[in-house]
């Protein structure tokens, strides 16, 4: 399916972020915490983690299989006082709040498949690459763009660098009546398929319970807003809402229960590019949903670097335990500059997106997890993620 964003007129869209201390989010920090704290220890772990918090209490779940040791409780409770709430004036604290594991091993059916690829099986190979089976079935979906630096949606981008202002002006005690949940959301009008303006930019932010709403509105406004949102995309039309709920003092997972995955949108392109449904934090990265999806950012991220489109989407589809991928797609969006089957021949030439290949390529056996599980996945130059490196634009470029 395509979408004629380029010749459209005008229209709207609108992408959310959160704060580290949302619920949903404290759980993917400890789902990857507990990630990168065993794969530091043990880098071929098998490992899915998932976590469900709620008042006084986190329950850690999954299937893994190491050598290693790891004092997961003591990891949950780093985690959760380093995001904030370390008080139980705060309606949760890490220090005294109860701490459920339900751990098994990864099922030995599917670490027959993951480990032995259906390539290989019974086969004389020796390619290292068609080794690893795919971790489980699924669609991954990877997004590039012209419209930001990063080459990421404009809508996404800002609402992860309001959300990322927010915790540092908490941080910082520049406002230090601020609490560790919160929300952002943006949206901005297109023409002609590029950002024209910013329509609605909403922020909610947990307080103390002292704070008048006009100071919140005011505060946010100067230091969160302003330095975040550029001018020239503002006007007297814009509406800016700040905790448009009224009193927001009773949050993170005294307000709402969380569970890790919850948020895969935030986690990638705020809903500009469709997804495969697969979470990616506390999967190591034999799982596809989480290296796959890594490939496919990485594949477009080049593609648009390289200029073959200004918008480009990659799908991706694995079997379970085999190494090939059963597909690869792009969409252009109209915007490509070579014909589709160029693009799809420079794909096949230039990335191999057998899973072991991509683990090697992007080396993805290391802790670099717990960095990406808020603020995103994608577009991130805080960070030397290596999937969001440009590293083939010149090989691609040689191709055209």
């Amino acid at each position: 399916m395509s979408y004629d964003f380029v010749n459209a007129k005008s229209y709207l869209f609108t992408s959310e972020s959160v704060t580290e201390g949302h619920p949903d989010k404290i759980c993917d920090q400890i789902s990857d915490s507990v990630l990168d704290s065993i794969i530091k220890l043990d880098p071929e772990a098998r490992v899915a983690c998932e976590v469900s918090i709620t008042t006084g209490l986190v329950v850690i779940m999954g299937e893994i299989t190491t050598s290693a040791y790891v004092d997961i409780p003591s990891v949950v409770r780093k985690v959760i006082s380093d995001i904030g709430f370390n008080d139980p004036e705060l309606g949760f604290d890490s220090k005294s709040c109860g701490i459920m594991l339900s751990i098994n091993e990864q099922s030995s059916d599917i670490s027959e498949g993951v480990s032995t690829s259906l390539e290989v099986r019974g086969k004389d190979i020796t390619d290292k690459n068609a080794l690893i089976g795919a971790g489980d079935q699924g669609i991954m979906f990877g997004y590039a763009c012209t419209e930001t630096p990063e080459l990421m949606p404009l809508p996404i981008t800002l609402s992860h660098k309001l959300v990322q202002q927010l915790s540092n002006v908490r941080r910082d005690n520049t406002l230090n009546y601020l609490r560790p949940d919160g929300k952002s959301q943006v949206t901005v009008e297109y023409s002609m398929g590029k950002p024209k303006r910013i329509d609605t930019v909403v922020v909610s932010t947990q307080h103390a319970p002292d704070i008048s709403q006009s100071d919140i509105y005011n505060d946010i406004s100067n230091y969160v807003i302003k330095p975040i949102i550029d001018k020239s995309l503002l006007d007297s039309n814009t509406k800016i809402y700040v905790n448009p709920s009224g009193r927001f003092v009773i949050g993170g997972p005294n307000g709402d229960t969380g569970l890790t995955g919850r948020k895969i949108l935030v986690d990638t392109y705020g809903g500009f590019a469709r997804h495969g449904g697969g979470a990616f934090s506390g999967k190591d990265p034999t799982k596809v949903d989480r290296s796959g999806a890594y490939a496919a950012r990485w594949v477009a991220k080049n593609l648009v670097a390289a200029r073959v489109s200004d918008l480009c989407e990659i799908q991706i589809a694995y079997a379970i335990g085999m190494a090939e991928p059963v597909s690869v797609s792009v969409e252009t969006f109209g915007t490509s500059k070579i014909s589709y089957d160029k693009i799809i021949d420079i794909i096949n030439d230039v990335f191999d997106l057998r899973p072991a290949a991509i683990i090697e390529q992007l080396n993805l056996r290391r802790p670099i997890y717990h960095s990406t599980s808020s603020y995103g996945h994608f577009g991130r130059p805080d960070l030397d993620l290596p999937w969001e490196q440009i590293n083939k634009m010149e090989d691609i470029r040689s191709r055209l």
